[in-house]
């Protein structure tokens, strides 16, 4: 036991371990994760806290590697806590785990490392520490294929979801994320607009301004608006502003 905490042992791993604090205002949830942790190599359970404001105070003492947070709690909630550790001198990656799904775009906001709805699943927390750092556990990812991408894998419902690219409408910039439209649907995952413009195919997607990518096929027609300036028209009557040294491309 630590303080404040369950400790998890056994790890086998000769490599660095990584070193998970979690906080979590439901004690079941608490040993739900301890277990998961519990069973991958080089990831140590270095105490829990059911609180905020127990979960700051460790955070000082333990200095974990990784934050599994809860997002809805009493006094401090997970949102406060993940602002305070983003302001520290030497901040963990935060995992929020949560119930809620509709905190998603302002965990994105914070620059969380993953996002998990409960029940979490020993693979989904898997693929999330993976990210952070790569276990020993684990196959190492794939290297990325050469020429365009072909899909696309993006955090939806506590899981990594497949989007063909073929499927893709529109692309937009939000801060660090890029939000993918997909018909009625959309899918934010972490990037920035200039990364995912070298992976997809010029030939089907084209840069109309620094916030937006469009599938070629998808627009209709160009507008001049009255007080300058142009703006892609697409097929459904969306209208997506041109920025002036995409025009002639655009055309």
């Amino acid at each position: 036991m630590t303080a404040g905490g369950v400790t998890a042992g056994g790890v086998t791993s000769s490599g660095p371990t990584l070193r998970v604090l979690i906080v979590d205002d439901e004690p079941h949830a608490i040993r739900r994760l301890c277990l998961l942790c519990a069973r991958l190599d080089g990831v140590h359970v270095t105490g829990t806290a059911n609180d905020g404001s127990e979960g700051l105070r460790l955070l000082e003492t333990l200095r974990p590697d990784v934050l599994l947070l809860d997002i809805a709690m009493p006094g401090i909630d997970g949102m406060a806590v993940a602002r305070a550790v983003a302001a520290s001198e030497r901040p963990p990656a935060i995992v929020f785990v949560t119930a809620h799904d509709h905190f998603a775009v302002q965990a994105f906001d914070l620059a969380v490392a993953d996002y998990l709805l409960k029940p979490v699943t020993q693979e989904r927390l898997a693929r999330a520490l993976q990210r952070i750092r790569p276990l020993p556990s684990l196959s190492p990812a794939p290297a990325p294929a050469s020429g365009p991408a072909q899909d696309l894998w993006v955090p939806s419902g506590g899981q990594l979801c497949r989007v063909p690219v073929t499927t893709i409408d529109l692309v937009e910039a939000e801060r660090d994320y890029v939000r993918l439209h997909v018909g009625t649907r959309s899918f934010l995952m972490a990037g920035t607009l200039t990364s995912l413009e070298s992976r997809l195919n010029p030939d089907q997607f084209v840069r109309a301004h620094r916030s937006w990518i469009i599938r070629r096929s998808q627009v209709s027609a160009m507008k001049r608006l009255p007080a300058g300036g142009w703006v892609a028209v697409l097929k459904d009557g969306r209208e997506i502003p041109i920025g002036r040294k995409f025009v002639t491309r655009i055309r």
